[in-house]
């Protein structure tokens, strides 16, 4: 064996690289022996074979060579025949390619197999018979039956050797294929009485070191006299067949004469049983050619046929058919795939390989040309990177949002018609990055909680989708830090950060707060954690918890205060007007008045809805000058919460005349309709208010008096107490109206008397000179009052 010879050495650079080396070996090395290094001719280091899993793809040859990874060596891994690998063709090699993956890497390795002088020329028969006439022309040819050596080159079939050479010499033909024929020419006459028979030895030679040989005897009978050989209308003929014709179709039809009669002109056609002679037949009598096995383009393709014609007498002639097979489109391309990508990162870059295909397909011409396809709507293109060789790339983003899985199904067709195909499908998992990230199902939020709430209560449930996956998808509810009224908000409510469950951390009072706002936000899992925020707005409900409070009339305990109504005073006549307001909201706020006790329910009425107090009926002398009210106040919730205020009615023209009934009426006296009590305590209560009436008739006397001096001294005007305007937007339990009282007194007199100013007014007598409101603020203003008068007062 020699040591293996390189060749040459390229590359060619397509979306993966690509290279080819050759080597030239010769046939059957023993098993292991050393091709050559592949590494140190690829510029490659053993590491990276092994590495990058270096292995050899064959296609649907066997496998004759084997890659020694730790070496980065190729050895011979069975004992290669060339003639049964390549039988006559040249030259023969092998063809393969190294796949190396991270990245992927493509190398094509062609291995020539050179001939070696293994096999001696062959011929198929033992022996060969002919018939000759004795009359036969000096120069008659006798085709003699070919050798057959499988070498090829000079250790292929070289020469021929006659022997004994009296009568007949050689003579080699060679024929356009480069293929030998050999005649056996007659050079001199035979004759039959001399020699009836002849025995030859014809001796096939090679070319090879050491020469191998092989033989044929040749038996020739002397006949005598005839002498017209046979004679072919062609020395060629040419047909094709296709290569699905049916056994026993025709193919063509061979044709010899002979100008002798009887039985010297009848002529006979013949086929040797050579290798492609066994595919074919002939009519003896009439040299019609059949097809007797069915053909192979794909193995082969162009058969030679040898036919001969022979008479009765011996003679004979011969002619070549050279039939050619036609390709059928009978082989739909094969799809090997080399090396394929099952998951990809959405983030993975456009041209990204993901999966090398190599395509066979046997057949010739537009029938062996393959164009791929993928399924439609796809992020992927394949492309040729080389002869009968793709590649599927990404051509455009990926986003496992969309699509988290591909089949992708490669279709590939011929160019035969009808064409052919074949479809291999791809299954390609998408691997998911934190891109996206949490959106709520609202925009903004917003919640009611009823006040006076248990701590801890659930508001509702906010809800946020990450269309990632796994842990990027995994949200969870921060609340973010903010103030409500100045105090943090987390004092107020809670997040679960894992349900998004909003929970109320304090009790709410509507009257305090009404309604605050804040910011969650919901954050992903991943790495960076992408989040959005959403606002909140918790709006509280308000509850019946709050009673109606009593502006007016005010209510204290140490003072007396009357309305006067004068006895002229017509039906319908404000006495008064009962001011309540309600710190809750809506109909929890609506407020009614009612009566609910009266000294005199035949006299006076209240409004519904405004609380004002009228006469419904005239006023006469016998109605008692002290007239008791009681007025409940109701709001209208559920259970409605109620207040109730005592309104003191003077009837009377004069405030002097009011004087003696109201020393004696304390602000929460109830009246006792008992009269077995009043009479038992008779006595005690005309002495009682005798004393008490001369007492408060002094001071009534002495308050008068120090007023008319503080009146001379000032022309300030006296303005008695009166309510506040109250406003009430909703309506209800205010008072609408400002209602003043007028004082008018003469300027020589120290005796005092009220003027009414206009229909509606009104008048309060305050008869506890210690009671708060006005008469202590007009008592708290004396050192202003009792003050020189200024040059304006004196005028």
């Amino acid at each position: 064996m020699t040591r293996p010879v390189l060749l040459f050495f390229s590359f060619l650079f397509f979306s993966s690289v690509y290279g080819q080396v050759s080597y030239s070996i010769p046939e059957e090395m023993a098993r292991g022996s050393l091709i050559g290094n592949i590494a140190q001719d690829l510029g490659l280091e053993n590491k990276r074979l092994i590495a990058g899993k270096a292995r050899i793809f064959t296609g649907d040859n066997a496998e004759y060579v084997e890659l020694n990874r730790e070496r980065g060596v190729l050895l011979v891994k069975q004992k290669i025949d060339r003639e049964l690998l390549c039988g006559q063709t040249m030259p023969c090699a092998l063809h393969f390619q190294i796949i190396l993956e991270n990245p992927m890497e493509l190398y094509s390795v062609v291995v020539e197999i050179t001939d070696a002088n293994d096999n001696t020329p062959v011929f198929e028969k033992s022996d060969m018979k002919f018939k000759i006439s004795e009359s036969a022309v000096m120069g008659a040819k006798f085709l003699l039956e070919r050798a057959i050596d499988p070498d090829v080159g000079t250790n292929g079939l070289h020469s021929y050797t006659l022997k004994p050479s009296d009568n007949f010499v050689l003579k080699t033909i060679k024929r356009g294929d480069g293929t030998k024929d050999v005649e056996m020419v007659l050079q001199k006459a035979l004759d039959r009485e001399k020699h009836e028979q002849l025995s030859l030895t014809l001796t096939a030679l090679d070319g090879g070191e050491p020469q191998l040989s092989g033989t044929m005897q040749i038996i020739i009978t002397v006949l005598d006299v005839n002498d017209n050989p046979p004679v072919c209308s062609k020395q060629e003929y040419k047909a094709s067949v296709p290569e699905n014709a049916a056994i026993g179709t025709v193919i063509t039809t061979v044709e010899a004469t002979d100008r002798d009669k009887e039985n010297n002109g009848k002529v006979t056609y013949d086929i040797p049983k050579s290798a492609a002679g066994s595919f074919f037949q002939i009519n003896a009598e009439n040299g019609v050619l059949s097809l007797s096995r069915k053909v192979d383009y794909e193995k082969r393709k162009v058969y030679e046929l040898d036919v001969h014609v022979s008479d009765q007498g011996g003679l004979s002639d011969a002619c070549k058919v050279i039939v050619d097979v036609t390709d059928i489109n009978d082989n739909p391309p094969v799809i090997n795939v080399m090396s394929k990508s099952n998951a990809l990162s959405e983030k993975t870059s456009l041209g990204t390989i993901v999966t090398m295909l190599n395509i066979q397909d046997p057949d010739s011409n537009d029938n062996g040309e393959v164009t791929c396809d993928l399924t439609e709507n796809v992020p992927f293109i394949i492309k040729s990177t080389a002869n009968k060789f793709f590649t599927v790339i990404t051509e455009s983003e990926l986003d496992r949002e969309r699509t988290s899985e591909y089949n992708i199904t490669v279709t590939c067709s011929d160019g035969g018609v009808p064409s052919l195909s074949s479809s291999v499908t791809l299954n390609l998992k998408i691997s998911d990055i934190n891109d996206n990230a949490p959106v709520f199902d609202k925009s903004s939020y917003q919640a009611y909680i009823v006040e006076n709430n248990t701590p801890g209560l659930s508001i509702f449930t906010m809800k946020a989708t990450d269309a990632d996956w796994n842990q990027n998808a995994r949200v969870s509810y921060i609340l973010e830090d903010s103030s409500v009224n100045g105090v943090p908000v987390s004092s107020y409510v809670s997040v679960s950060a894992d349900s998004g469950v909003i929970h109320a951390v304090r009790s709410f009072d509507y009257e305090q707060i009404k309604d605050f706002q804040f910011l969650v936000k919901a954050q992903d899992g991943g790495s960076p954690p992408l989040s959005s925020n959403v606002t909140v707005k918790i709006l509280i409900q308000d509850q019946n918890d709050n009673p109606p409070q009593v502006l007016y009339p005010v209510q204290t305990g140490g003072s007396v205060v009357a309305e006067m109504v004068p006895r002229s005073a017509d039906v319908g006549y404000l006495v008064t007007k009962v001011v309540a307001v309600d710190v809750d909201s809506g109909q929890n706020a609506w407020l009614s008045y009612k009566l609910q006790k009266s000294t005199d329910r035949a006299l006076f009425e209240v409004g519904l809805q405004n609380g004002e107090i009228r006469t419904i009926r005239q006023v006469t002398d016998k109605d008692a000058v002290k007239q008791r009210l009681t007025v409940i106040v109701e709001d209208n919730g559920q259970p409605s919460r109620s207040a109730t205020v005592i309104v003191n009615v003077a009837v009377a023209d004069s405030f002097p005349e009011v004087l003696s009934e109201f020393t004696d009426f304390t602000h929460d006296k109830e009246y006792n309709d008992n009269l077995t009590f009043y009479l038992v305590l008779a006595l005690a209560v005309v002495s009682f208010l005798f004393i008490t009436c001369l007492v408060v008739i002094i001071s009534v006397k002495i308050y008068r008096w120090r007023q008319s001096r503080i009146m001379l001294h000032s022309s300030l005007p006296v303005i008695p107490y009166y309510p506040p305007r109250y406003s009430d937007t909703l309506g209800t339990g205010t008072l609408p109206h400002v209602y003043n009282y007028e004082v008018c007194r003469t300027t020589d007199s120290r005796k005092s008397d009220c003027k009414f100013g206009r229909a509606g007014s009104q008048n309060v007598l305050i008869m506890d000179p210690s009671s708060t409101g006005t008469m202590q603020r007009i008592q708290n203003e004396r050192s202003i009052l009792d003050e020189p008068d200024s040059p304006l007062e004196m005028k």
